[in-house]
C-alpha cells in the first residue's frame, strides 16, 4: 500500500542538460533574436510549468498577411482568366456578360492592395518587434543560416533555437517572395499603363518595358514571377503545417492570435531541459 502511494506521487523532474545544438550561446552560433535591445522584446504571457506565450506576429503583420493572401488569390484567379478567357465575350452590349471587364477591375484593385501591403510590410520590417524585423544584417544571421541549411539536409549542425522565422525562412521571404513581388509590381505597372498611349501614367512607367526588353518580355516576366509566388505560397503552407505538427508551438494559430508557445528558458538563451523519470 505504501509502495503504491509512493508511486502515485512520482512526477517527472526536469534536469538541465546542455544541448549544444539548440542554443546559440552554447553552440558558438549566436541567435540573432537575442541581439536586439530590451526595448524590442516581444510581449509574453507566463503559462506556468516553464512555458510561455510570446507575441510573435503583431497586429499589423497579421492584417498584412491576410490581406496579402486574399489579394494573391484574387490576382491569380483573375490573371489566369485574363491570360486565357474561358467565357464568351460581350454580346449585344449585355453588361451581365462583361466578365473580362470585371476580371480586369478586380485584378487591378487587388494589385494595388498587394503593392501597398508590400510597402507597409517593408516599413514594419524596420520598426516592428524582433520577430518581424529585417535581420539579415544582424550578427549571427549568416552563421545561423549555414547551420539551418545543414539541419534541413540532416547533417551535423549547431542550429540555434528560433521563435520567429529561422534565417533560411527569412532569406526566402526577402529573396524569393520579395523579389517576385517587386518584379510583379514593376511589370504590372507597365502592363497597366501601356495601353494609355500619350498619358502621364504611360510616360511615368514606360521605362520599365525598356528595362526588361520590350512588352512581350515584360509580360512573360510578369507571368513567371506570378507562378514563383504560387510555388512559394504552397511551400509556405506546407512548412507551416509541418512546424506546427512537429514543434506543437501553435504556428498555425499564431497567424490569427499572434502568439506562439515556447519554453521560458529558450527566451533567455539557456540550455534545454531533458525530462527524466
Amino acid at each position: 500500500m505504501a509502495a503504491s502511494k509512493n508511486a502515485a506521487v512520482v512526477e517527472e523532474t526536469v534536469v538541465d542538460v546542455p544541448v549544444k545544438k539548440k542554443t546559440g550561446k552554447d553552440s558558438g552560433v549566436e541567435n540573432y533574436e537575442f541581439s536586439y535591445k530590451e526595448s524590442k522584446e516581444a510581449k509574453s504571457i507566463d503559462l506556468g510549468h516553464g512555458r510561455t506565450k510570446i507575441l510573435v506576429w503583431q497586429l499589423p503583420v497579421r492584417l498584412w498577411h491576410w490581406l496579402n493572401a486574399l489579394s494573391i488569390v484574387l490576382l491569380m484567379v483573375t490573371g489566369l482568366y485574363i491570360g486565357n478567357p474561358i467565357f464568351s465575350p460581350v454580346e449585344n452590349g449585355n453588361a451581365d456578360q462583361f466578365v473580362m471587364g470585371w476580371a480586369r477591375i478586380i485584378h487591378f484593385v487587388s494589385a494595388f492592395v498587394f503593392m501597398i501591403g508590400l510597402l507597409v510590410r517593408i516599413y514594419w520590417a524596420f520598426v516592428g518587434n524582433k520577430y518581424t524585423r529585417f535581420s539579415i544584417l544582424r550578427k549571427g544571421f549568416w552563421s545561423g543560416l549555414w547551420e539551418t541549411i545543414k539541419f534541413y539536409l540532416f547533417l551535423p549542425n549547431k542550429k540555434p533555437h528560433y521563435i520567429g522565422h529561422n534565417p533560411l525562412a527569412q532569406l526566402a521571404y526577402w529573396v524569393i517572395f520579395g523579389g517576385c513581388s517587386i518584379l510583379l509590381s514593376l511589370t504590372g505597372l507597365f502592363l497597366f499603363t501601356e495601353p494609355q498611349r500619350g498619358s502621364v501614367l504611360e510616360s511615368m512607367f514606360s521605362w520599365i518595358g525598356w528595362l526588361f526588353g520590350g512588352s512581350f518580355t515584360t509580360r512573360s516576366i510578369h507571368h513567371w514571377a506570378a507562378w514563383g509566388v504560387v510555388v512559394f505560397v504552397v511551400l509556405h503552407i506546407y512548412l507551416a503545417i509541418r512546424e506546427d505538427y512537429l514543434a506543437r508551438n501553435g504556428t498555425m494559430s499564431s497567424i490569427f492570435s499572434g502568439y506562439k508557445i515556447d519554453k521560458k528558458k529558450n527566451q533567455k538563451g539557456e540550455t534545454n531541459a531533458k525530462k527524466t523519470k
